[in-house]
């Protein structure tokens, strides 16, 4: 019955499962419904303009040409009321002398007669009737301002949609994740010389498979990428997961997306767990600082304990899915100036890196288990280790475990990184800006690890989040690359 009862409990938490995905789809297909309504609304608004635009360059020309048709007749109807005064002028005059010549045919008296027909004479030769052109100085033919749309109205009745650049394919084999960037590389389906530039959008999530609709962070978006392939720097991995698309643009229009690629982008994160810190440390989530005020510096962030006595804030991941360590331990005290990281490591590969302040004139960064004590520091147990950074007098640099210090004959760096290996056993801190290890514990990790910090007189910034550092990858794959930076401490009884 037992065994029935776990099969029966895989099947249930299958269907479960099945069921959630069906629901996403569904939310995913009323969503596509939704922005199909909005895009056809969209692009039926953007082609009323378009042909709006096209009425009125119409609309332009059309007055623009029927002005010079008007100029044209108007200058040529002027041209001949100009000549058709002018003939009817010399026609009135004509009319006159014809009429004097009528009368003077009538004249008997031989001198008056000829001087009658001298003075004829004279006037038909200058009459105006002799020397006006009959020809009309303009014709009225206006086929000169005739126009022919038949090769305008071919091209407008074969006008069609635009030709939309065919969604990329995201190569997901060449997609890489490492030193806090993310690679997205794509090609085209076929080879498209139009496509001017590409947009890629991404976002984060907690859930992996195809992007969801709901619960879901919106996307923030990468324009006008000449390449097919583009780097996302300085990204904090505090999601599990990240969603990518890609889509072309040609001049004119952007064609779909390519379908959404999900790339895990695991990470180490935690915040500083103020309900386990001393009470002379002021604590507020990535930042510790020491206050000599002791349990003012607590009440100015009560608010802030109180949300982490119920439980860690939701956006944060633990490893292995489980949940982070809650503030359920006694706070550190006496000279104990400590406070842990609310995050356990149980297994895998994680880095941090840690930055003090200029003012700062004592503190340790490293790992301890849940079992610290609440009056023991830092690397004076056999359960915690560290490395030691005192700027009191000099500066100086130490690693500690178990009581025991080893100095180190190096520069303090303006930024710690810490590597821990929980299966390899290793914890490796380094110069976070050059990569150069500083120093190595070996030995077994038999409990959950926590961050620890302990600091005197100034403050300290946590960067969680991070992908471990492509240089400390390639120096994990060359033993000598550490051997000098371990020492005596290596070889000290769990």
């Amino acid at each position: 019955m037992e065994e029935q009862r776990e099969t029966l409990q895989r099947i249930i938490s299958t269907l479960a499962s099945k069921n959630d995905e069906i629901h996403n789809f569904i939310d995913m297909l009323n969503q596509t419904i939704q922005n199909v309504q909005i895009n056809s609304s969209n692009v039926i608004s953007e082609l009323d303009d378009e042909f709006d635009a096209l009425y009125s360059v119409l609309d332009e020309m059309r007055g623009s040409m029927a002005s010079t048709i008007q100029q044209e007749q108007a200058r040529k109807i002027q041209a001949l009321q100009n000549q058709l005064s002018n003939c009817s002028n010399a026609l009135e005059s004509s009319e006159e002398l014809l009429e004097l010549a009528a009368q003077s045919l009538d004249i008997k008296d031989p001198v008056k007669f000829s001087e009658a027909a001298r003075q004829i004479k004279d006037r038909v030769t200058m009459a105006s009737a002799f020397r006006i052109s009959l020809k009309p100085e303009v014709s009225d033919s206006m086929t000169h301002l005739m126009v022919d749309f038949t090769r305008e109205r071919h091209a407008l009745q074969t006008v069609k949609f635009l030709p939309v650049p065919k969604a990329p394919i995201i190569d997901l084999a060449a997609c890489l994740v490492i030193d806090n960037c993310i690679t997205v590389s794509w090609r085209m389906p076929e080879e498209d010389s139009r496509v001017d530039h590409f947009v890629l959008e991404y976002r984060k999530t907690n859930f992996d498979g195809l992007a969801r609709v709901k619960d879901e962070q919106s996307w923030e978006l990468i324009d006008y990428i000449k390449a097919t392939e583009y780097t996302l720097s300085g990204l904090k991995f505090d999601t599990k997961y990240i969603n990518v698309r890609v889509r072309a643009c040609n001049k004119a229009v952007a064609g779909e997306y390519s379908d959404p690629v999900t790339l895990e982008t695991k990470a180490f994160v935690f915040d500083l767990d103020n309900t386990s810190s001393h009470v002379n440390l002021k604590v507020e989530d990535s930042y510790v600082e020491w206050e000599p005020t002791g349990g003012r510096g607590q009440e100015k962030v009560k608010g802030k304990e109180n949300k982490s006595r119920s439980g860690a804030s939701p956006k944060r991941t633990s490893i292995g899915g489980k949940a982070p360590v809650k503030g359920s331990r006694d706070r550190f005290a006496g000279e104990s100036y400590t406070v842990l990281g609310n995050n356990a490591i149980e297994s895998g590969q994680h880095y941090w890196e840690v930055r003090a302040q200029k003012d700062c004139k004592s503190y340790s960064v490293g790992v301890a288990y849940k079992t610290l004590g609440k009056y023991d520091q830092l690397g004076k147990t056999n359960i915690s280790w560290c490395i030691h950074v005192n700027n009191w007098l000099q500066n100086t640099l130490a690693a500690k475990h178990n009581n025991k210090t080893k100095t180190l004959d190096m520069p303090v760096p303006d930024r710690l990184g810490v590597y821990c290996n929980f299966d390899g056993g290793q914890l490796t801190f380094y110069n976070a800006i050059s990569k150069v290890p500083l120093y190595t514990f070996r030995m077994k990790f038999t409990q959950p690890l926590l961050p620890a910090f302990m600091i005197r007189c100034g403050g300290l910034a946590v960067s969680t989040g991070l992908q471990v550092p492509s240089a400390v990858k390639t120096l994990q794959k060359n033993e000598n690359g550490l051997s000098g930076s371990t020492g005596s401490l290596n070889n000290i009884a769990q």
